[in-house]
């Protein structure tokens, strides 16, 4: 296994909504795509990881934060704690080799105007 790296949050002013973060062997991008508009009320966001290590895996754990509740409503990992609140956590179960770029798709949430992601982490 890589040695632990603590994890570390970018912010870059041009680039679209992203929180960017290494920690441990995935490093991790998400982007808020969708906001709510006429006709729908969810925000929909893009996660990505890297997977850099020396072992491979099938199943990941997602843990996703953000600056105010939200309501989960869609994900392609299965729930595994509370369904709202400021951080929701997931189980994947993805095969990935020892560099593999993962797309976890979007994570689909009902939250009030502002909604922000502020720290996200996978382990294995």
């Amino acid at each position: 296994m890589s040695k632990y790296e603590k994890p570390v949050v970018l912010l870059n002013e041009e680039l679209s909504e992203g929180v960017y973060t290494a920690s441990g062997c995935y490093t991790i991008t998400t982007n808020i795509h969708q906001r709510p508009q006429n006709g729908r009320g969810d925000y929909r966001i893009q996660i990505n990881a890297v997977h850099d290590a020396d072992h491979v895996t099938d199943k990941q754990t997602l843990t996703i934060s953000f600056n105010m509740p939200v309501e989960y409503k869609s994900f392609n990992g299965t729930l595994v704690g509370a369904s709202a609140g400021t951080t929701l956590v997931f189980d994947t179960f993805y095969h990935q080799n020892f560099t593999d770029n993962i797309g976890l798709g979007d994570l689909i949430v009902v939250a009030d105007p502002g909604l922000e992601v502020t720290s996200v982490k996978i382990t294995d």
